[in-house]
């Protein structure tokens, strides 16, 4: 005699929440940072000026990140769970047009009419709110808001991300504190693309080349501005 396993299947989309968190802190940490960095630097400051607008920089960007993203994503939850509110009513007042409406779904999908009816009323005599989340809302446990985890997330990778720039401050000779920050970001902002592409399951390449050149178009712009602040002032 035969015995079924289910199997829990793991799926890269189950990382989409704190992964997007992470990856897009510490690219802000690195580009922000970098960028500051390299800006100020151009305006031909001391290294204790350039450290101390790095530091400065780092809290203040921590600290937005994760207010940012907690207000960001609170906004994507309160949304989320009115919609569920709404969907909770509508099937207290009316059951059977909520069945028609998922049998609908279902049929817009390839079954045909009376095995979406019949699907549908299995789905809704189970769990009715669970389902019309699921196939009218398309939310799911995977993908549902967490504003306190993107907050932390986001602040925390912001800090490491940024901490690269400013440890090359320290240790890089004066005269070469721009190309040194430069390049350091630039292999982080590599690293990062390639990290991120694996863990989420797409192609590396790709990711490396994107990040590096949008970091790499931020700090040659802020170094231009920088030298003409610093020119000017």
């Amino acid at each position: 005699m035969k015995t079924s396993h289910r199997i829990k299947e793991k799926h890269l989309v189950e990382r989409v929440g704190w992964l997007r968190a992470a990856i897009m802190g510490a690219n802000d940490g690195i580009v922000s940072i970098a960028s500051l960095i390299v800006g100020v630097a151009a305006a031909n400051p001391a290294r204790a000026d350039v450290l101390l607008a790095g530091v400065a920089g780092l809290m203040a960007g921590a600290m937005s990140m994760a207010a940012g993203e907690y207000v960001s994503v609170s906004s994507q939850s309160d949304t989320e769970n009115a919609d569920l509110a709404r969907e909770r009513h509508e099937h207290e007042i009316d059951p059977e047009g909520e069945l028609l409406e998922l049998a609908a779904i279902y049929q817009s999908r390839g079954l045909d009419a009376q095995l979406a009816l019949t699907v549908a009323r299995q789905m809704m005599a189970g769990d009715a709110i669970a389902a019309h989340a699921r196939d009218e809302l398309g939310l799911s446990p995977v993908n549902v808001a967490r504003p306190l985890q993107a907050a932390v997330t986001s602040a925390l990778m912001f800090a490491l991300g940024a901490f690269l720039p400013l440890a090359t401050v320290l240790f890089a000779p004066v005269a070469y504190l721009i190309p040194a920050v430069g390049a350091a970001a630039l292999v982080a902002l590599a690293l990062l693309g390639g990290f991120g592409a694996h863990i989420g399951g797409a192609r590396k390449l790709h990711a490396i080349v994107r990040v590096v050149f949008w970091g790499a178009a931020a700090m040659v712009v802020t170094a231009i501005i920088g030298r003409w602040v610093g020119t000017v002032v």
